[in-house]
């Protein structure tokens, strides 16, 4: 039989068997039996998409109301007027030509990049590098904009991107274990109120089949969830 750790077991024996509603699920996060360090809490939905069809797709960012707690590594593809402007909003990194050069040859110490619509004619030239790491800018996601000063403060701070799996799941973080009850529940329902606005309109029946939270070493809480009839 395979090894069950007692803090497995015992967390067992505090799962819920029923969906409950946000306070009541980040209460039972707290309850079980966990490692030291400060967890991340995650949020994953299943969704009623087909993944293979385009205009299904869920992809997008969101800048939760009470933060996640932790910061990200930003890169700005910019013209020269605009780079002291970007480091200022905690860029690590801006420039043009010679950012793209830079990475280029290895360097990829960053974790978000955002563009203005007309550098990425320059940055098309890293897709291959970029695009398997889910790094390349992108309109849908906020990370391609004019407004690329406002995009760097906000992705630094921490906005969360989103993206279905083939599965039709979304996974984000919603903050961490140190978090007052009430702000993990505003930023859960906040991320659900946001996921539920862009229902595809050719998506047929419940958009959100399932709602479950979690912290990075512990058991998932099923989270209560009655969908509006109709979803603008």
């Amino acid at each position: 039989m395979p090894y069950i750790s007692k803090r497995s077991k015992s967390n067992a024996t505090i799962k819920p068997a029923e969906a409950l509603d946000a306070l009541a699920a980040v209460a039972v996060l707290r309850k079980y039996k966990a490692t030291k360090f400060d967890q991340t809490i995650n949020v994953a939905l299943h969704l009623n998409i087909d993944p293979a069809q385009a205009e299904q797709g869920i992809r997008g960012s969101v800048s939760l109301p009470k933060g996640i707690g932790s910061s990200k590594r930003v890169v700005a593809f910019c013209t020269s007027d605009k780079v002291a402007e970007c480091k200022a909003a905690g860029a690590i990194e801006a420039g043009a030509e010679e950012l793209v050069a830079k990475i280029e040859g290895g360097w990829m110490d960053f974790d978000v990049a955002v563009a203005t619509p007309d550098m990425m004619k320059i940055v098309s030239k890293l897709g291959k590098v970029l695009g398997p790491k889910g790094l390349m800018p992108s309109p849908k996601t906020g990370a391609v904009t004019p407004k690329i000063v406002d995009a760097v403060k906000e992705f630094a701070a921490g906005k969360v991107e989103f993206r279905n799996d083939k599965g039709g799941n979304i996974h984000a973080v919603l903050g961490k274990m140190s978090f007052q009850d009430g702000d993990l529940a505003a930023n859960l329902e906040a991320f659900i109120g946001h996921i539920a606005k862009m229902r595809p309109s050719s998506t047929k029946g419940q958009f959100i089949k399932s709602i479950h939270v979690a912290g990075a070493m512990t058991p998932s809480v099923q989270i209560k969830y009655t969908e509006a009839v109709e979803v603008k």
